[in-house]
């Protein structure tokens, strides 16, 4: 398939968290096993990555607080807010928030290297509707996002676990999405990507029994014209391999 962790979506090292130092916020579902949204791994760390990190870093990325983050604050604006998690070598993090400049985007990715390129990204493009937290997703929605805040929630490309006996540790999983949806305003928009087929049932299984979420499509939505096709996914679309795409709203 053409899962590509390095462009999009959570690395292939998916699922777990570093800490249970900071209790859950009182209105996040509790996880019966706490997960988290990653394993951490060893990245190199490019010159252009490392200067982007020096020189923006103290701008766009937000250090990671056991508290609400006013955002309204952070941006300087009041503005539609979209949480990405996972968002890999932030390309499409960017390409996105520069087609939409009206709306902010917080960024959710643990590894350096992704951190470094988004940056890099920012500084060249000159984006300034974008923050960064470098920390795990799971622990930055309990705890710096509050409850019914968000107008929308991006994750593409998560890393599938294809084999049988690791699907317990796919992101997509009810605790987490129950969670998400508790932090999404009404109307607001969840929206997930595979190129694994096997993933996106099981994402159209649990999406499709939270009973705050509603689907807006039959089954798998249409690309939206707001998420770019990466060259991976162009490639794997030329060998007939497939791509689905979920998009579900906050009733």
């Amino acid at each position: 398939m053409i899962h590509d962790p390095n462009d999009t979506g959570l690395p292939p090292d998916a699922p777990g968290d570093a800490g249970d130092a900071t209790p859950p916020s009182t209105d996040a579902p509790r996880f019966p096993r706490r997960i988290r949204s990653f394993v951490t791994r060893a990245g190199r760390v490019s010159t252009g990555q490392r200067r982007a990190l020096d020189e923006l870093g103290p701008r766009f990325v937000v250090p990671y607080s056991p508290n609400p983050v006013n955002w309204e604050t952070v941006f300087g604006r009041q503005a539609p807010r979209v949480l990405e998690i996972g968002f890999g070598m932030g390309a499409t993090t960017a390409e996105i928030a520069a087609a939409r400049p009206g709306d902010d985007f917080i960024g959710v990715e643990v590894h350096e290297p992704g951190v470094g390129a988004l940056l890099k990204l920012i500084g060249d493009q000159g984006l300034t509707n974008i923050r960064i937290i470098q920390h795990d997703a799971v622990e930055v929605i309990e705890q710096m996002i509050e409850a019914g805040s968000l107008d929308g929630v991006h994750i593409f490309f998560p890393d599938p676990w294809h084999k049988a006996r690791h699907h317990k540790r796919r992101l997509i999983q009810p605790p987490f999405v129950a969670l998400l949806a508790s932090r999404l305003k009404p109307g607001a928009y969840l929206h997930c990507a595979t190129d694994w087929q096997n993933y996106a049932e099981q994402m159209l299984e649990v999406l499709g029994a939270d009973p705050s979420l509603e689907n807006t499509a039959q089954d798998y939505a249409p690309r939206p014209d707001y998420r770019p096709v990466t060259k991976f996914e162009r490639r794997g679309l030329r060998l007939g391999h497939g791509v689905w795409d979920l998009v579900f709203k906050r009733r």
